[in-house]
């Protein structure tokens, strides 16, 4: 190598390890165990890694074979004809209704509370040019085929915008949508030659929750996201699947959204253990999840959405708490905890220790305003008794008794005689 490669060879090279690299990764899983923030903070594991890296090293854009072999298992358990993967669950979502959509003016039915509608930086409106149409539903919990009718644009008034795909999800908010629904759902749209997609990102825990198997799910749509890294913990991906037609272009649009990869062998290996190695854990974080929402139900928090699979939201105001100040109690543990909102997430890395310790603060929190309640209200009376009437002009008499009672909240109740 000659000087001035040597120089540029210099300036190019980078070690992206700290020095403290392995007790950096130790305090994060740590950190990963502890938060309470989303499933997608799952870290991989050192068992992951080295199953991952023994897969292929080709180039998917030529066929790299264990690519292939995934999305063909991931065909065959979701009872479709092809599968793609695609690097995020948005784009998956993305791609779909941009393969559905073939020719505008066109419209999508989604529970306002979707991803599509509300997590995805408008993207249906951005990539395909179409109108969302967002439906509240009736019974506060899932879409129903009633909600869905009295929105779905049919017919040739050139005024419209007619509905082309009705998308729904499954998990939402960590709720499950009823089979039956899905079905009647589905049914009604192909009857009117509309399409339907389902965000099943979080499907995984129907399937582990409900004991039905991943292609009945799946099976009353034309299309499924499916995604490796929220609850199955995988660093990367989601799977698209459907007809061999629909893949097949939607492969197209992959290319165009910048979604085609390269060696992406240990992607597909990575997916492949958390099938394998996670999906089986899912259970047992739907029973913690279930016991954090009875713990917050014992100290009397109000639960808003309940804890279906592997979330739940959640209001302390009913115990004269605020989110800020669980959160903040909450990082100033000696383990510290990591909370946003009313969301709680439960994942395969959660902690049972840390289920615990955020009721204990939230107990804690409960104690310390009950005490401050019971001094206001030794302060207010201390003060009608010493200042009579309190500044009040109108009840002089009933403070002036009230105040020569010497009323004492924490005297004790005098003995009855026997």
């Amino acid at each position: 190598m000659d000087n001035k490669l040597e120089d540029i060879a210099a300036q190019i090279k980078f070690d992206i390890l700290t020095p403290t690299q392995d007790v950096d990764n130790e305090k994060l899983i740590e950190e990963v165990s502890r938060s309470f923030i989303s499933d997608t903070i799952t870290v991989p594991t050192k068992e992951m890694y080295a199953y991952a890296v023994r897969t292929s090293v080709g180039d998917d854009v030529y066929h790299e074979p264990s690519m292939l072999a995934l999305e063909a298992h991931m065909a065959k358990i979701a009872g479709k004809e092809a599968a793609m993967f695609i690097p995020s669950g948005t784009m998956s979502n993305q791609l779909a209704l941009r393969t559905h959509l073939q020719q505008p003016p066109y419209s999508v039915i989604c529970d306002v509370r979707g991803h599509i509608n509300k997590y995805e930086a408008g993207g249906t409106s951005f990539h395909s040019g179409a109108h969302l149409i967002c439906v509240n539903p009736s019974n506060g919990h899932h879409l129903t085929l009633e909600d869905i009718q009295d929105y779905v644009v049919e017919g040739s008034d050139i005024h419209t915008s007619p509905t082309r795909v009705i998308s729904l999800e499954n998990t939402l908010n960590g709720t499950i949508m009823p089979q039956h629904e899905a079905v009647a759902i589905c049914n009604y749209a192909h009857q009117l030659d509309i399409r339907t997609h389902l965000d099943g990102a979080r499907l995984w825990h129907v399937a582990a929750e409900t004991r039905t198997p991943m292609h009945e799910l799946c099976a009353p749509f034309d299309s499924v996201s499916l995604c490796f890294s929220k609850g199955l913990g995988a660093p990367v991906g989601s799977c698209l699947v459907g007809s061999k037609q629909f893949i097949a272009k939607a492969r197209w649009f992959r290319k165009l959204f910048g979604g085609g990869m390269r060696q992406t062998g240990i992607l597909a290996g990575a997916a492949a253990y958390a099938l394998t190695y996670n999906f089986p854990q899912l259970p047992y974080v739907h029973t913690l999840t279930k016991e954090l929402e009875d713990g917050l139900v014992e100290l009397g928090a109000k639960i808003i959405s309940p804890a279906e699979t592997c979330m739940l939201f959640y209001d302390p105001a009913p115990i004269g708490v605020t989110y800020q100040e669980i959160a903040h109690r909450a990082s100033e543990l000696a383990r510290p905890i990591a909370v946003g909102g009313s969301r709680l997430v439960v994942h395969i890395q959660t902690s049972p220790e840390a289920i615990a310790d955020l009721l204990g603060v939230i107990r804690t929190l409960k104690e310390e305003k009950a005490r401050e309640g019971v001094n206001r209200l030794v302060d207010t009376m201390n003060g009608v008794r010493l200042n009579g009437t309190n500044g009040c002009p109108n009840c002089g008499k009933g403070a002036k008794q009230l105040a020569s009672s010497s009323f004492n909240i924490y005297a004790k109740p005098p003995k009855k005689s026997a």
